[in-house]
């Protein structure tokens, strides 16, 4: 087996597990590590020991480059491959219908890897479509992208595509703050060349009710939304600690999402778990469109939408009202419904 192949799963199994950090970056260290050197040099030094001499290998990834080069799947990797085997079978039937992912993030924001390897792992799950979603320059702690820096982007999701071959379109995105007036932080004549718009709350998550309802209601109307990002900003679990809900008017902002074609995404994050079953149902009775989104920050976590699918299809969600289940032409044809 290549063994920055079995690296870079191992890692990715673990970043799927939200395993720490430093864990995490010990195997892509360790894949960087021996992708500088030739592999017959990696095998020799591997065999003999001479590798844990090189800065960024330990024992536990040599030892996994050693059974690798050997020409097995290391016993680690064959371990965190038979944990996600027995799992259940998350999301059911609906989990398999998924097509694409309308928000991850990469390294241009607060993410921790290039979107190059975001898109790698995408391909590698059998996605059609990943949309590159970073932030936007309100969100200072995130490292928000300002329009210039966007633009930046913009080309090199282009060069990437060039490069990935037939399986998956990487998109152009953002997740775009919505602003305490309810506007949009990016500029306008931006917002409408990229595929898709995920618009979120990240301030103010306290704020009544009466003023949420109007900032959400304002972001929805605006022709450039596709999907509304974690709509109350909760958090149940994890090293963030626990967030309340924000508090606004479901039946006036489900409404709106409906009348304008924005979907309401299914937030896939295990800490967010976002929006709870009983909008789920509101929102579902409101005749809205839903996108099962993975929110990843690293290549692992882009395997998080089989737990919205669960959540999804325990509340009765069709597949039809998901437009992450709808081909890539389709998808394309409903985030310019309202660009021009």
């Amino acid at each position: 087996m290549d063994p920055i192949e079995a690296l870079k799963e191992i890692a990715f199994w673990l970043e799927r597990d939200l395993a720490p950090s430093f864990k995490v970056k010990a195997f892509r260290r360790a894949a960087e590590a021996i992708g500088q050197m030739a592999p017959d040099d990696v095998a020799a030094r591997a065999r003999d020991g001479r590798l844990r001499r090189v800065a960024g290998i330990g024992d536990r990834t040599l030892e996994v480059i050693r059974q690798a080069v050997d020409g097995d799947v290391p016993e680690y990797l064959a371990v965190l491959r038979q944990r996600a085997a027995a799992e259940p079978d998350a999301g059911g039937g609906l989990a398999t219908l998924l097509r694409g992912d309308l928000h991850s993030h990469s390294d241009f924001s607060d993410g921790g890897s290039p979107p190059e390897e975001m898109a790698h792992a995408a391909q590698w799950l059998g996605r059609e479509y990943l949309a590159l979603t970073d932030h936007s320059p309100n969100l200072t702690i995130a490292n928000g992208l300002s329009a210039e820096r966007l633009e930046g982007q913009l080309g090199l999701v282009e060069e990437i595509n060039a490069g990935l071959g037939d399986g998956l379109r990487l998109l152009t995105g953002i997740e775009v703050d919505i602003l305490e007036d309810g506007s949009l932080d990016q500029r306008p004549d931006l917002l409408a060349r990229l595929d898709v718009v995920v618009a979120s709350v990240h301030s103010k998550l306290r704020s009544e009710s009466g003023p949420m309802t109007r900032r959400m209601l304002a972001a929805i109307e605006d022709p450039h939304t596709d999907v509304l990002g974690h709509c109350t900003g909760r958090l149940v679990q994890g090293s963030r600690g626990t967030r309340p809900e924000s508090v606004f008017d479901a039946a006036r902002v489900f409404a709106a999402c409906a009348e304008n074609g924005v979907a309401v995404e299914i937030n896939s994050r295990p800490e967010r778990q976002d929006p709870p079953d009983r909008l789920i149902q509101a929102a579902l009775d409101a005749g809205c469109l839903f996108s099962i989104d993975s929110d990843a920050h690293a290549p692992g976590q882009l395997d998080f939408p089989r737990l919205g699918a669960a959540r999804a299809e325990a509340n009765g969600v069709p597949a039809e009202r998901i437009v992450t289940t709808w081909p890539l032409e389709r998808l394309l044809e409903w985030t310019g419904r309202r660009r021009g």
